[in-house]
């Protein structure tokens, strides 16, 4: 037998949605009991720094067509604890179209972000570019080539030839800085 460790290190995260299939007097007052399950999911939630959302509109999430079976609250948000931006979710039950379940829906506003970009160029048809490729033709010129009769040979001419493109290109490529609007 082979024991194996997954660690999983999931950063970041905004919300957590889905159908858990919990059902809980907490959520739905018709229900008459307090699932465990529940607490489980309410803790690893929290483990994310994710809190149960209450919707703005509370009601059904689940809608069942079963004579005496009653309808449910089992498809839940969790949103990151203090979220401001995040306002509460709502339930769409006149969207669910044939599905047995509603549509939750909340807003998630995305906000401008500004990134820094460098780039390394040789303008294109530039004396820069000339002298580049002239450079280049002369370095492969000037490589010995003539005892290339193996493969380890082989990949230390084209390791060379690598070396060569990538000093000349730090030489003769310029900076060019951009700030740019996502």
């Amino acid at each position: 037998m082979v024991a194996t460790t997954t660690e999983v290190n999931i950063s970041n995260v905004l919300l957590m949605t889905g159908d858990f299939n919990i059902q809980d007097s907490l959520r739905n007052h018709s229900f008459s009991y307090h699932s465990s399950i529940s607490d489980d999911l309410i803790m690893i939630a929290d483990s994310f720094d994710l809190a149960l959302s209450f919707p703005t509109n509370p009601g059904s999430t689940r809608f069942s067509d079963t004579t005496g079976e009653s309808n449910s609250v089992i498809d839940l948000m969790f949103l990151r604890y203090g979220s401001a931006e995040l306002d509460k979710h709502s339930i769409l039950p006149d969207s669910r179209l044939s599905s047995d379940h509603a549509p939750l829906l909340i807003d998630i506003p995305i906000f401008d972000e500004i990134i820094y970009t460098l780039k390394l160029t040789i303008t294109p048809k530039s004396e820069q570019e000339t002298e580049f490729i002239k450079d280049i033709i002369s370095k492969v010129k000037s490589l010995d080539t003539t005892n290339i009769d193996d493969i380890d040979k082989l990949d230390q001419i084209v390791n060379q030839l690598g070396s060569i493109v990538e000093l000349l290109w730090a030489k003769k490529c310029k900076k060019i800085e951009n700030l740019q609007t996502f």
